[in-house]
């Protein structure tokens, strides 16, 4: 049975987007994100963001919550990226992030252009940019690196229009003058799963004064091929077949 729909692989190509309705049930999403806070909390290292005692965000989950190498095994997500990416794809890294009620942030328009490697510091024609997050070496990719890569967003919470929801340029993904649309404004139910380009130009807002909602997501970016070019590796690569 095929859970990938042309209409939504259709839809990913000319738009750079695709919200992915109900893949994982509430009551499992409830689950994780239980074992995730508890594992979260239990860390005292740079991967952990805080502001005021609440984690808003972490860096380093394939090392920090292997777990997530399973949810993008789920039979869904895993027809979805190798349809998008090919066979030989896999996870190259995972981060997490919250936008709690009364520690709201935003992040203006933008397309996601870094990537994590092995080491930041080899002759290179193509990488720029090198910086160190929370330990791990970090470069700015190409586009010959960014257009064969997949992001996927897992839902935690519901995205509404209170707590901050993500902002997309359809069609950005292609390069400028190449079909876009006007700025779209993204919701989801918990469960749902985003699955987007990196060169999609997106922002998001803060939350609504006063909203109790919190808005968790798992961000995983997934890349075509283990393979980078001048002899760059992957920090992490985890094979999805």
């Amino acid at each position: 049975m095929s859970f990938v729909s042309f209409q939504s692989l259709d839809h990913f190509a000319q738009l750079g987007y695709v919200m992915l309705p109900r893949i994982f049930p509430a009551l499992e999403i409830d689950s994780l994100a239980q074992r995730l806070s508890a594992t979260l909390e239990a860390r005292r290292d740079t991967s952990i963001l805080q502001s005021r005692g609440q984690i808003y965000g972490s860096r380093n989950l394939l090392e920090t919550f292997p777990e997530i190498a399973s949810l993008m095994r789920y039979p869904s997500l895993r027809e979805f990226s190798t349809a998008v990416l090919g066979p030989d794809a896999g996870i190259v890294r995972a981060l997490f992030f919250d936008k709690p009620p009364d520690r709201s942030w935003s992040l203006p328009w933008h397309k996601d252009r870094t990537i994590a490697v092995k080491r930041n510091n080899l002759p290179t024609e193509f990488f720029h940019k090198p910086t160190f997050k929370a330990g791990v070496p970090h470069v700015e990719a190409p586009p010959l690196v960014l257009e064969k890569m997949l992001t996927i967003r897992i839902h935690l919470d519901a995205m509404t229009e209170t707590n901050g929801p993500l902002y997309v340029v359809p069609g950005s993904h292609l390069g400028e003058g190449k079909g876009h649309q006007d700025p779209v404004e993204l919701h989801a139910e918990i469960g749902d799963v985003l699955a987007m380009r990196p060169l999609l130009t997106h922002s998001s807002t803060v939350s609504t004064p006063g909203t109790r909602s919190h808005r968790r997501v798992i961000h995983v970016e997934a890349a075509a091929s283990a393979e980078l070019p001048d002899g760059y590796e992957w920090h992490s690569f985890v094979a999805l077949q």
